[in-house]
């Protein structure tokens, strides 16, 4: 197991060395037993979350699991969609209209990433890093 699996291993659900409560000691309306999210599904959450504010396929999407003081730390290497040059060149007002500047959306995307894998997932979520890869150019989408 890599460094970073072990890092992560708390949120994973590895053993961890609290003492483990005697079960006589619970009452009978408590739940027993425990829901661990494996890391290949936290990283398709990840991905899902990520493609939806940036844009992008959920495939496009490549994001590494690693420990933040305790905390869960997301590195997310992806493309940004971006409308064309030509078309920012024309019509200027359209950064506004499509999110702002890619650095922008960028940190706009750290927010909305830490925020919805939290509340999907539970976790306590530390440093997110968006690398951005690339760009992928289409046209403005229209809103009805």
């Amino acid at each position: 197991m890599s460094a970073t699996a072990d890092a992560a291993g708390w949120f994973l659900g590895a053993p961890s060395a609290t003492p483990v409560k005697n079960p006589a000691d619970q009452s009978p309306t408590s739940t027993r037993g425990r829901t661990r999210i494996v890391p290949r599904a936290l990283r398709q959450i990840v991905g899902m979350v990520t493609a939806e504010s940036l844009g992008v396929t959920p495939n496009q999407v490549s994001v590494e699991l690693g420990d933040d003081h305790g905390r869960l730390a997301l590195t997310i290497s992806t493309p940004i969609r971006v409308v064309s040059l030509q078309r920012v060149t024309r019509e200027p007002a359209l950064i506004a209209r499509t999110g702002g500047t890619i650095l922008a959306r960028s940190a706009t995307s750290q927010t909305e990433i830490r925020r919805r894998v939290g509340e999907l997932t539970g976790a306590d979520i530390g440093r997110v890093t968006v690398r951005l890869t690339g760009v992928d150019v289409s046209p403005e989408r229209r809103v009805r």
